[in-house]
């Protein structure tokens, strides 16, 4: 007989490695900003794993001298996180860069006001989702497919209704093929430096914390990608004002206030030939 646990067990097994990834360089309206340059890079590719560590909002074991450089970026612009492999950047050309392709998961950024960019303490700052690359149902395809598509490029829009100051931006790629159990999640992340000319009427938008934003939530099931399907991903459930279009969990914010319902990853499990099934329990 057929042993599906058997089997789940084994491609869990085959898929242990970590992603390792690094976002690294900005790229404002197509000109790149330089390696490292206003971005607080890690000095390794290792994940984040502890949900409840101030290492969850910017990293940690930053690549020294830190960057003191604030980039300039205008509300509406069109920006690229470029992530790689190693947190030199592009070293040439590696199947595994700039993410091991069979490690899945969503990718997601989050802007933050500071009273400096380069502030050194970024704990206590108040974070709102600006974009996410979730699941396509259409394509099974994950927001970690798009990036390794992409050359390692996430791009997406600063809010044209964001408020003028200084904000750091957290882009982060969170691989969930080990999220069967606490600490399973890898998350790999970085935060860059911006000062942004905004909108003179701005929008508010409700917050989160890191940490708090993520949390696990027992028992958790999670399965190798190609088994997952409708997945909830963090801040996935928001209430929009009006209301937005938000098929294929990809969250198009014009503008608008939006409250974050709640913050929770779930999954529902597939069967091979795709007959879903009740959701499981998921991180949280």
């Amino acid at each position: 007989m057929y042993n599906l646990t058997a089997f789940l067990f084994s491609v869990l097994l085959a898929a242990s490695v970590a992603a390792k990834t690094v976002f690294s360089e900005l790229v404002v309206d197509g000109v790149a900003k330089g390696h490292a340059v206003g971005i607080r890079v890690p000095s390794t590719n290792a994940a984040i794993t502890d949900t409840t560590s101030n290492n969850i909002i910017c990293n940690t074991n930053f690549i020294t001298p830190v960057s003191t450089t604030v980039i300039p970026v205008n509300a509406g612009s069109q920006v690229i996180a470029q992530f790689h492999k190693t947190s030199a950047g592009y070293l040439g050309p590696d199947p595994a860069d700039p993410l091991d392709p069979t490690n899945k998961g969503p990718v997601l950024a989050y802007l933050a006001a500071a009273p400096s960019a380069t502030q050194p303490t970024v704990t206590g700052l108040k974070w709102f989702k600006i974009w996410q690359d979730g699941y396509d149902s259409t394509t099974h395809q994950w927001g970690s497919d798009h990036l390794f598509i992409n050359g390692g490029n996430a791009t997406f829009t600063i809010p044209s209704c964001i408020a003028s100051g200084q904000y750091l931006l957290r882009v982060e790629s969170i691989a969930l093929h080990q999220a069967s159990s606490y600490p399973g999640a890898q998350f790999y992340m970085s935060c860059a430096q911006l000062v942004i000319t905004g909108s003179s009427s701005p929008t508010t938008a409700a917050t989160v914390s890191f940490p708090g934003a993520y949390r696990y939530k027992l028992p958790t099931l999670a399965l190798s990608p190609q088994f997952l399907a409708s997945p909830v991903i963090p801040h996935q459930a928001q209430l929009y004002s009006p209301a937005e279009d938000d098929r294929l969990f990809e969250a198009k914010l014009h503008c608008t206030h939006l409250t974050y319902a709640n913050h929770l990853v779930k999954y529902t499990l597939l069967a091979p030939l795709e007959r879903a099934r009740p959701p499981c329990a998921g991180l949280a």
